[in-house]
Formats: C-alpha cells, sequence, structure tokens
C-alpha cells in the first residue's frame, strides 16, 4: 500500500487507516481475534492505526501495547494516534458524553494512553470533539509542553469546524496537520461547509470516518441509499470493484484517507484496495450527483 503524506509537515501515513471505534469488551472474548485483525491490517500494507481510551473502555489500547510489547507489531513501522476529550458522564447525570480538553485531562490522559500502549510517544495527538469550556490559550500551551517534552509528535483534531479549529491554531505554533471528520457518499456535508477546503488550505488531508455511512451505503433500504448503490454497481463494473471499494475511491479522489471500522476481513480489504482505483472526474461527479 502506498504511503501519503498527511500533511506537508507529516507524517507519512499508509492511503488507509484502520480504526477500533466498533470494538467493544465483548470482542475480546475470543483470545486471538484482536490480534488477527490486526496482523490482517498488517498484512495488507497498513501502517496507522486510530486509537481512543474510549474504545471498549481502554482495552484496545491495552491490547495492542501487547501486541508492541511481545514484536508482533514493531513500533518504528507505525503511526499510532489516539484521542483525547470525549468522557461519559457520571452516574446521576443520565447516560451521554461530555467534552474535557482540559490542560489537566490532556495530560492524564496522555500518561494513560502511553501506558496502556507501552511506548514513549504518540504520533498524532486528536483532541476529538470542541469543548465550549476549554481556555484554548492553556490547551495550546499543555499540547507544546507535550511535544516538547517528546510525548507526543503532532496535533490533530476530530470533528471541529472552521472557527473551532481556527481559534486552537491561533494559539499554537506548531499545525494542526489533520482534522477527521465524518465523509461518505451519503454524508457530504462538509463539502458545502467549507471544513474540506480549509483543511485543504491548511496544506492537509482530510481523514474520514464512517466511509460507508456506517454500513447505509452497503445495506440501507431508504430511496437515497438504493439509488446510490446501483450508481455504484455501474461505476464500480468499469474498474472490476464492488460497492464497498468503489464508495472508498470516491473518498480517494477528494484527496481524503479513510478510516476502516469493519472487524471483517474481507470488508477490510475492500476498503484498503480501494486506493488502486482511479476514477474518472466524469465518474467522480456521477457518484456525487447520485445522492441528489
Amino acid at each position: 500500500m502506498k504511503k501519503i503524506y498527511i500533511n506537508e509537515n507529516g507524517p507519512e501515513v499508509s492511503a488507509a487507516i484502520y480504526g477500533f471505534w466498533r470494538w467493544d469488551n465483548a470482542d475480546f472474548n475470543h483470545p486471538t481475534h484482536f490480534r488477527d485483525v490486526v496482523t490482517f491490517t498488517r498484512e495488507l500494507g497498513i501502517t496507522t492505526y486510530d486509537l481512543s481510551p474510549s474504545f471498549a473502555n481502554g482495552e484496545v489500547e491495552t491490547q495492542f501495547g501487547k501486541l508492541l510489547a511481545d514484536g508482533t507489531l514493531k513500533r518504528d513501522e507505525l503511526v499510532l494516534s489516539t484521542k483525547v476529550g470525549t468522557k461519559q458522564l457520571p452516574d446521576g447525570f443520565g447516560s451521554g458524553t461530555y467534552y474535557d480538553l482540559s490542560a489537566k485531562n490532556l495530560t492524564q490522559s496522555l500518561e494513560d494512553s502511553l501506558k496502556r500502549l507501552q511506548t514513549e510517544v504518540i504520533d498524532l495527538y486528536i483532541l476529538e470533539n470542541h469543548d465550549h469550556l476549554s481556555n484554548f490559550e492553556q490547551t495550546a500551551s499543555t499540547l507544546l509542553k507535550l511535544q516538547r517534552a517528546g510525548k507526543i509528535k503532532h496535533i490533530g483534531v476530530s470533528n471541529f469546524n472552521v472557527s473551532q479549529q481556527r481559534l486552537l491554531s491561533s494559539y499554537l505554533s506548531q499545525p494542526i496537520i489533520t482534522n477527521h471528520i465524518e465523509l461518505n457518499l451519503l454524508e457530504t456535508d462538509a463539502l458545502q461547509d467549507g471544513r474540506l477546503d480549509f483543511i485543504k488550505e491548511q496544506h492537509s488531508r482530510p481523514v474520514a470516518f464512517s466511509p460507508l455511512a456506517d454500513g447505509r451505503i452497503l445495506l440501507g433500504e431508504d430511496p437515497k441509499a438504493i439509488k446510490l448503490r446501483h450508481a455504484l454497481t455501474v461505476v464500480g463494473k468499469k474498474h472490476e470493484a464492488n460497492v464497498e471499494q468503489t464508495a472508498v475511491a470516491w473518498l480517494n479522489k477528494l484527496g481524503a484517507l479513510p478510516i476502516i471500522g469493519s472487524k471483517e476481513k474481507r470488508r477490510i480489504q475492500n476498503a484498503a484496495t480501494a486506493n488502486t482505483i482511479q476514477l474518472t472526474h466524469e465518474e467522480w461527479y456521477y457518484l456525487y450527483n447520485a445522492t441528489k
């Protein structure tokens, strides 16, 4: 799999990224399932992994760290990102989440992730969701301290709009090298609301999560999904590609890097091999128009 610079300041990442947001604690009941899937992604050439302390309550980071410690994975061959900010509301406040980008949480969450992952540095530290109560001057100062201490290499954000990303950038002397956004053929708001343009203005590539719209592109029975699947089938036949590969190829044509979230090897392979498909200008717009 080819490598691509996510930003002019680095790092160089695989053309497809594997993310673990679909994993929960039940997935670890089978002792080798996690190892088998991660090993398979490496065989496909994936080098870049999207982690978070919130994935399976930290178990994903813990199990990934074991693969690094026992030599199954070689740390110097990988680009690791982990997130900070999203937390579960405590008992008495009902179900739901809140966001905390305070200096204390940034530091403690990173230390906990480093310990679970059994590594000394995170390549890409992602601030997940805007915290309306955060003092961004303190947030930025803390991030720069962690960077100078050699604990993080690069800074990114997730689900930030343009003004939020610009606000944080104004306090940083280092670039925000990417924004993780929801982007797929059934969710194209980022093309209209300025997020994609702003990311490109920063000489970065967007990282697209939910590249198949949480399965709706494959299985949705609503008229829009059915119409889109027909268009994907038409274009896919020209490239000897299936619906999944063609949908991810549409993102690649846009310059986005997809985060693969499936736990099924066949589907992982479909998404990971989509970067070899080169859609034409006309095909890209044909698919785009199919959702209108």
